[in-house]
């Protein structure tokens, strides 16, 4: 059982939740994730770490309510346990000194490159992060980001704070105007991290996105994290999750962005009706 020590919601069905996993705390890196069972009757969760104490023991971890199980795990309160914790799992990010280094987040992936922000930094690179939303009230952690960045661009597509669209045009049109990266990281949803791809494609930038949003069980025994990447297959899990943009087929990976839709439905209005809730 792990012991929740804290939890928020941040932003708009975005949540913050940091719990006692000592073990984690001392050995996880960069790009690493956890699965989390809220209780018995949840199912496996992978979810990126965020942040870490090791003198603590505590592990943070960012992650919006979009079923049945996240909807669990928005309802526990300090001091509450989680039925099991497990982790880190994944290989972590490479992390050398590249020289200058874009981060791209949008959703939870705006925590998940806090971290990898983190420690490029500590590499001697030059850190610059583009934070993306559809508005300034879902943007969240700019306080960390700019503490630990050379530079904090923001995007949204409602024109509430920094650029007027999404993170991937405005990469685009620094590009275009002349600024240089050495390496891209891009962490959120998987349609914004295809248009990132394609957005540094032509000039060969190296672009590593970070599939998670398509990973279940997390240790490649369910399959359902298959993706095509250069012509081989791989498990998103195991395999990384961590991979080279231009070189994954997002064909494949955007045609099963609905895959489960419906499942979750039904384990939603299960869970409303059990309790005795209506629509």
């Amino acid at each position: 059982m792990i012991k929740v020590i804290e939890i928020s919601e941040i932003a708009p069905n975005v949540h913050e939740c940091t719990v006692e996993a000592r073990d984690i705390a001392t050995r996880v890196k960069p790009g690493q994730f956890i699965i989390i069972i809220p209780d018995e009757y949840c199912e496996r969760t992978p979810i990126t770490v965020s942040d870490w104490d090791p003198a603590a023991g505590t592990i943070t971890f960012i992650f919006l309510s979009i079923g049945s199980s996240t909807e669990r795990l928005t309802e526990l309160k300090p001091g509450d346990e989680i039925y099991s914790l497990t982790g880190p799992l994944g290989k972590s990010f490479d992390m050398e000194k590249f020289g200058t280094v874009a981060l791209v987040g949008g959703c939870y992936g705006i925590g998940g490159i806090y971290p990898a922000a983190r420690a490029l930094k500590e590499l001697g690179n030059k850190v610059v992060c583009y934070s993306e939303a559809r508005s300034n009230f879902l943007l969240y952690w700019d306080k960390k980001l700019e503490e630990t960045s050379d530079e904090v661009k923001y995007a949204t597509t409602d024109a509430s704070k920094g650029y007027k669209g999404h993170s991937h045009d405005q990469l685009k049109t620094d590009l275009e105007s002349g600024i240089r990266y050495d390496r891209v990281i891009a962490v959120g949803c998987t349609f914004m991290m295809y248009r990132i791809s394609q957005v540094t494609r032509p000039y060969k930038l190296k672009t590593i996105v970070s599939m998670n949003p398509i990973m279940i069980d997390g240790t490649g025994m369910c399959g359902a994290c298959r993706i095509e990447v250069d012509g081989t297959t791989k498990f998103a899990c195991v395999d990384g999750p961590h991979f080279d943009g231009h070189l994954v087929d997002w064909n494949i990976i955007l045609a099963r962005r609905k895959a489960y839709l419906e499942e979750e439905i039904v384990s939603l209005e299960r869970k409303n009706y059990g309790e005795g809730h209506s629509h």
